[in-house]
């Protein structure tokens, strides 16, 4: 027997209050293949049980491992590809000549995941621009589910998973290899500052941003929280910086705070002046 229609409406309302996901009817099937195995290392003997659980007080613990099942966690190595392509050929070259005075460029990977994404960003810095090792360069990486950041800091993927966007030269070079396991070298890991951080709630932790990665995240909001955390981007931008979107994802008629460029064969954002 699935998920009722009382509990699945249940938990809709509380991913959407908790995370702002939105989860539509015909979504029954992904809430119950995600919680079950909650339901089994909870000790519930039933979803029902679980779900009635949630509105208790004091389960917080349950409650984010709840919102940790519920969030899509889907990445790779320089994922799609032409996002970076843009980073390398123009994002970057540009930034770079606006910054020469100051030294310094933030990078935020928001909705970061298992870590892949500003891994890969470090790895495009160090071998395509090593000037910029005598800079101040930090990338900010951030996700509300704090298994997926475990697993981001420790920096450990298995072979499927370098297999999957990481050029082979790039692992020689970045990676060590640990039994089954690469392991992701200091060298790339001292770049990034890992955060807990839920993008409905406070990002006072992220610093002025002179690109902002925030990639296959707004496809799961609503309009009005897409234009919130929009707004609150634009808040985090330098005036010449970059926002990168996925490639289903746009501003337009969502919030025209913000002017689209094509970048070699990709969409990105800037704030319209």
């Amino acid at each position: 027997m699935g998920i009722s229609s009382e509990d699945f409406r249940a938990v809709s309302e509380f991913i959407h209050r908790e995370a702002a996901i939105v989860l539509d009817a015909g979504k029954e099937y992904l809430v119950e293949a995600r919680l079950l195995p909650l339901v089994s290392t909870e000790g519930f003997n039933s979803l029902s049980a679980l779900v009635s659980n949630l509105r208790a007080p004091g389960q917080v613990i349950l409650r984010k491992k709840v919102v940790d099942a519920l969030t899509t966690n889907e990445t790779s190595f320089f994922r799609d590809v032409l996002p970076f392509n843009a980073l390398e050929k123009s994002i970057l070259p540009s930034l770079i000549e606006a910054r020469r005075t100051q030294r310094k460029l933030t990078i935020w990977s928001a909705a970061c995941s298992t870590g892949q994404e500003p891994y890969s960003i470090a790895m495009m810095i160090r071998e395509k621009f090593p000037q910029l090792g005598t800079w101040d360069v930090k990338i900010f990486a951030s996700d509300i589910s704090p298994t997926v950041l475990d697993k981001a800091r420790a920096g450990s993927y298995t072979q499927s998973e370098v297999n999957r966007g990481l050029p082979a030269p790039y692992l020689v070079k970045y990676f060590e290899r640990s039994g089954m396991q690469w392991n992701v070298k200091s060298i790339l890991k001292q770049m990034i500052v890992f955060q807990e951080l839920n993008l409905i709630g406070s990002i006072a932790a992220i610093p002025k941003c002179d690109i902002v990665f925030i990639r296959n995240v707004l496809i799961y909001f609503d309009i009005p929280t897409k234009r919130m955390i929009l707004e609150k981007m634009k808040r985090l931008m330098q005036p010449d910086a970059v926002l990168v979107l996925g490639t289903a994802e746009t501003t337009l008629n969502i919030d025209d705070g913000f002017e689209r460029k094509e970048v070699d064969r990709t969409h990105v954002y800037g704030l319209r002046r």
